[in-house]
Formats: structure tokens, sequence, C-alpha cells
């Protein structure tokens, strides 16, 4: 049994994610909708999918259609998400789960109600060291976990400028000042993938932009935001403390390592860099870094990634990590590039499988909320020059085990 899917936005990630799931067994016919429509007919011809639609709300009217998958620019997500819950239709989507308290709390009680399939696509949940961390927490290898931290580091210079100006069009400044601790996601969610909590309070400190160039300017933004980097403390339920940071102007190769993880035990701690990982315990030092290196799927030069970016090109290309547990996929993802480290793949197989078998998918609404909601709170206290902020929680999903 298969089920229809129609991706919305046709820019540089969507295309990668409509050759997934044309692929996917589970998945029939794939349709597209942009409000660039010769975008939208590019990616139908490029990948041979079904059709297009005018519009998005053509689409969401489209009996023979289930379930959308939302790639549009990250402050957008919320009300589309809303509008396809309430069609009647499954929903994947991008990052971040919304903007606001309002719109994520929104979400989760149309997904109660509804009972349809709601999932945040985010990469970190099979990044190769949360997956390692996950299955180190798990046999107990930490003693008790403490602390841990998650880092977004991603330079403006590496690609960010022309994803924007792709996006963003002639008023592109005014949207590539997205704050970063509002596009949280890939740090937070890289700890607590691995990690059974959540945030509970949060202190955060911004450090304002000197560039200059009219991005991260409060004259400019259309979000009123000068901070392009952020640091925050969450304290977690239970006990226990992670930071992040959420890095745009930074000397690191975010080419080689965008997002890296600690963690730290009574018993061993793991640590990354952006080309060494290691773990640690009492009595020495392990390199772990072949486990968790993926290998590459399709060289640089690849005619298939001409469109995008070439300091971009690496989240599109790798393939999966020793650590990566590829039983669970179908054959027919072993010819396809995944990417951000090997996560595509996983991702993919997580919405159709859980459409198809109507169970809740790992980063269901529950979970998309406690990875999006403590950076917006985290956004505010940096507002407030690091004041400690509550963080809402919207609990468990159902039939989960309290974290």
């Amino acid at each position: 049994m298969t089920f229809s899917l129609g991706i919305v936005g046709a820019g540089q990630f969507s295309g990668h994610f409509a050759q997934l799931f044309q692929a996917h067994p589970g998945v029939g016919e794939v349709y597209v909708t942009d409000l660039l429509p010769e975008r939208a007919e590019r990616l139908v011809a490029d990948k041979g999918l079904a059709g297009t639609f005018d519009t998005y709300e053509a689409m969401l009217a489209a009996r023979q259609l289930d379930a959308v998958a939302i790639f549009t620019q990250r402050w957008t997500h919320g009300p589309l998400v809303l509008a396809a819950l309430e069609a009647g239709k499954h929903v994947y989507s991008a990052v971040p789960m919304g903007v606001s308290r309002a719109e994520i709390t929104a979400i989760v009680d149309a997904v109660r109600s509804t009972g349809l399939t709601y999932m945040m696509g985010e990469t970190s949940q099979y990044n190769p060291a949360t997956v390692h961390a996950r299955n180190q927490i798990a046999s107990g290898a930490f003693g008790r976990l403490f602390y841990a931290e998650g880092d977004y580091v991603h330079d403006m210079d590496l690609g960010f400028y022309a994803a924007y100006q792709y996006s963003g069009g002639v008023n592109w400044k005014a949207t590539a000042s997205y704050p970063p601790l509002m596009y949280p996601t890939h740090s937070i969610g890289g700890i607590l993938g691995a990690w059974d909590t959540h945030a509970v309070s949060v202190s955060a400190i911004g450090v304002r932009d000197e560039r200059g160039d009219g991005v991260f300017d409060k004259e400019v933004s259309q979000f009123g935001n000068d901070l392009s980097n952020a640091t925050a403390l969450f304290e977690t339920a239970g006990g226990g403390s992670f930071r992040t940071n959420e890095f745009r102007r930074v000397g690191y190769p975010s080419h080689i390592k965008e997002s890296r993880f600690r963690f730290f035990g009574t018993e061993a701690s793991m640590e990354q860099l952006a080309t060494v990982s290691l773990w640690q315990d009492k009595k020495g030092v392990t390199d772990i870094t072949e486990q968790l290196r993926p290998k590459p799927t399709l060289p640089p030069d690849d005619p298939s990634l001409e469109h995008i970016d070439p300091s971009l090109r690496a989240a599109f290309t790798s393939g999966s990590a020793p650590v990566h547990d590829r039983g669970r996929l179908p054959r027919a993802f072993d010819l396809l590039p995944s990417g951000h480290e090997g996560s595509h793949h996983f991702l993919a197989d997580d919405f159709v499988t859980a459409v198809g078998t109507r169970t809740l998918p790992p980063v269901n609404a529950w979970v998309a909320a406690r990875y999006t909601l403590p950076g917006i709170v985290a956004h505010e206290s940096a507002q407030q020059h690091g004041a400690r902020l509550p963080i809402d929680d919207l609990g468990d999903a159902p039939g989960a085990s309290p974290a």
C-alpha cells in the first residue's frame, strides 16, 4: 500500500528529498508546488515526478494527495503545517517546527486531535555522533550523563549568502538575519536525540554583528535581529545541563562538519572536533573517528549538484557511517546519495514508515517541540542580556515513556 506526496517548495534542499521519497517503495506519485512555477516544473522534469500544482491551496484540496513535505523558508513552516493538518494531510516539515510558542502548541494540538502523522526532519537525529551517543547511553557506558554540548557552527561565508540569495530574492538581506537561536534544532536535536531528557530553563548570550554588510542589521532585518552568534546554557529535567552554540560568523570549516557534539557522564565522555572524534574514560582515550565518518557517495563535481553552492555540496553527498544501521532501509536507497552525515535516508524512511503503519515517527510533534521551543526561549533570554527563563514543555508523545 503506497501513499501520494506533495513537495512544497522546489529549492536546493527539496529536490534531494523528492528523489528519495519517489524511490521509496511506500510512496506512489510525487507532486510539487512552488511560488515560482518554473522551479516546480524544473524539479518535475529533472526527477521525473508526477506533476505540479499551481498553488499550495490547490495541492491541499487534491483528494488524491495523502501527505505533504514542506521545504519552504524557515519562518513559514508553522502556518503551512497547520493548513495541511486541517486539510487531512500527513506532514513532513523541514526545520524548525515553528517560530513561536503559539505555532508549536497549535501543531501539537492539531496532531493530537486529527491523529495524523507529523514529523520534523531534524538531520542531527541521525548524525553519527548522536547515533553513537544514543547507543552508548542505552548500554550505560556513560554512567550517569550530566552534561552535553551541541554546536551548529555554520559561517555565513560558507554557503549561506548564496542560499539566502537563492531563496530570498532582491530582499534577501532582510531574511538572512534570521536569529541563530531560533534555528536551534541542529544543535539541540543532536543532544536530545541521544539523551532522554528535555530543557526546563535557559540563559543565553548573543553577540551583535559587526560586519556592516546589511545582514544582521536591525534596520534591514525582517526579524529586528542584529545577533549573528549566540550561546545558550540549558537546565535539564531530572538534573544536569547542556550548552549550545549557534554561530554564523566563525572561523571554522563548516563545510567539513557543521554540527558537532560532546557528552559527559560519570564513567565516560565523548568529544568531537572538525576531523576527530574521541571516546574517553578513566583508563584512557579511544579514537572513534572512523566509526563516525560518513563515506561520500557522489564526487563534488557531479552534474546533479550544479544548482547547489559548492560550499554546501557536502551536505547533499555524504553516505552512511559505520555506526549507522542500514538494515531497515529500502534497497533502492543503496544507489542514492544521502546527506547531512548520512541522515537523509533515515529521515525519509522514518516518515514513510510512520504514515504507512500509522505509528509515531522518532521526531514526532512532541519531540519536535522539545527540539525547537528551547531555542525560541533562548533568543528571548539573549535579548534580555542572559536572563534565566523557564521553558514550557508540551509533554511526552502519547505512549512514550516520560523524559
